[in-house]
């Protein structure tokens, strides 16, 4: 899937960032692994605290107190500011709880929020993935590798 996502941004000249929270820069080393990427990929952030997401991101501190770190909402900011940030043309981010701890019955572990922002628009998916802690993270991956490249494909039609 990596492979098919780097011939699209090789081919369309796009670049492409990510912004990992629950995922902690798996995302970004499976683009990584595409010999060639570095045209299309440049950058990279892994904001694990609010204060990153805050900081490099630029999520609102109002968005993290009202929703949390794991919403649709901080997930758009993160994937707003991470385009911006790395000055790149579509970014893909991961917010969730990989557990086994951390969540609770509103948000359970296995709760990932993953969006994909091109052409301003945002394009996010909630998930729900059982298993252990690398069972989820690895499930996040491949999800957000899926949103990338449907987003890619829908939008060139």
């Amino acid at each position: 899937m990596e492979q098919e996502i780097v011939d699209l941004l090789m081919k369309y000249r796009l670049k492409i960032t990510t912004a990992e929270s629950c995922t902690g820069g798996l995302i970004a080393a499976a683009l990584v692994n595409v010999p060639g990427v570095s045209g299309q990929f440049e950058e990279g952030y892994i904001t694990y605290s609010n204060e990153a997401k805050e900081r490099l991101l630029g999520v609102s501190h109002e968005t993290l107190a009202r929703y949390g770190a794991v919403s649709s909402q901080t997930a758009e900011e993160m994937a707003r500011g991470a385009k911006r940030a790395a000055g790149a043309d579509i970014s893909i981010v991961s917010t969730g709880i990989a557990g086994p701890d951390g969540g609770t019955e509103e948000k359970p572990a296995g709760l990932v929020y993953l969006s994909c922002c091109y052409n301003n628009r945002i394009k996010t998916k909630r998930h729900l993935f059982a298993g252990d802690r690398q069972a989820v993270r690895q499930a996040s991956v491949c999800a957000a590798l899926t949103l990338v490249k449907n987003t890619i494909e829908e939008s060139i039609g």
